[in-house]
C-alpha cells in the first residue's frame, strides 16, 4: 500500500492508497470492508476497464451495507436502488457507461437520493464528482493478458477527495490494511 500527500483541496486527493486484490472473492471482501466506512451522502466513483471487477466490488459494498439484492450490473437500467435491510443507508448503484454528458447524469436525479444513500457510480469519472462535496474514486486495473480470469491480481487505487475523506483517512488506511477475509 502506498500513500499520496494530504490536501484540503477538492481537486487534489486528501489520501491515495494502492493495493493488490487477488480475485473476485477478495474484491467482494474489499467492498465489504469499505462499506464499514461508508455513510449516507457518500459518493463512490468507480473506474476500470470492462471486466475489471467494478460490479464485484459493489456486490461487497452492498453485502457490507446490508441492502436488498442481488447487486448486479446496472448497465442496461442505468441505476438501481437497493434499500437497506437494517436501518442503514440505501445503496444507489448507477452505471454511466452509456451516458455521454453531465446533462444525462442530471436526468437520473442521483442527487435526490444522495442525502440518505451511499451512491456508487461505475464509469462516472468526469461526470458525477460534483454531486457531493467529496468523493472516493476507486480505479481497478487488471492485467491485459491472454486467458484473463477473475482470479488474476488487480491493482486497486483509492483516491479520497474532500474534507469528509480527509477526516476519515486514518480509518480508510486501517480498513484497507485489515485482512482480506
Amino acid at each position: 500500500m502506498t500513500e499520496g500527500a494530504a490536501s484540503d483541496l477538492d481537486s487534489v486527493p486528501a489520501v491515495t492508497l494502492k493495493l493488490a486484490v487477488h480475485g473476485a472473492v477478495d474484491m467482494r471482501a474489499l467492498g465489504t470492508r469499505l462499506a464499514s466506512l461508508l455513510r449516507r451522502g457518500d459518493l463512490v466513483v468507480l473506474a476500470g476497464s470492462l471486466g475489471a471487477g467494478k460490479t464485484t466490488l459493489v456486490q461487497g459494498i452492498g453485502a457490507g451495507l446490508g441492502v436488498r439484492g442481488p447487486v448486479t450490473s446496472p448497465t442496461f437500467v442505468i441505476a438501481r436502488v437497493h434499500p437497506s435491510l437494517r436501518a442503514g443507508p440505501d445503496l444507489v448503484h448507477a452505471d454511466a457507461y452509456r451516458l455521454g454528458s453531465r446533462l444525462e447524469v442530471d436526468d437520473l436525479d442521483l442527487d435526490a437520493d444522495l442525502d440518505h444513500s451511499v451512491t456508487v457510480v461505475e464509469w462516472g469519472e468526469g461526470l458525477v464528482e460534483d454531486l457531493a462535496q467529496g468523493h472516493l474514486r476507486i480505479t481497478i486495473d487488471r492485467p491485459q493478458a491472454a486467458g484473463d480470469t477473475d482470479d488474476q491480481v488487480r491493482t486497486v487505487t483509492l483516491a479520497a477527495y474532500g474534507r469528509r475523506w480527509a477526516e476519515a483517512a486514518g480509518q480508510l488506511r486501517s480498513v484497507l490494511s485489515s485482512p482480506a477475509r
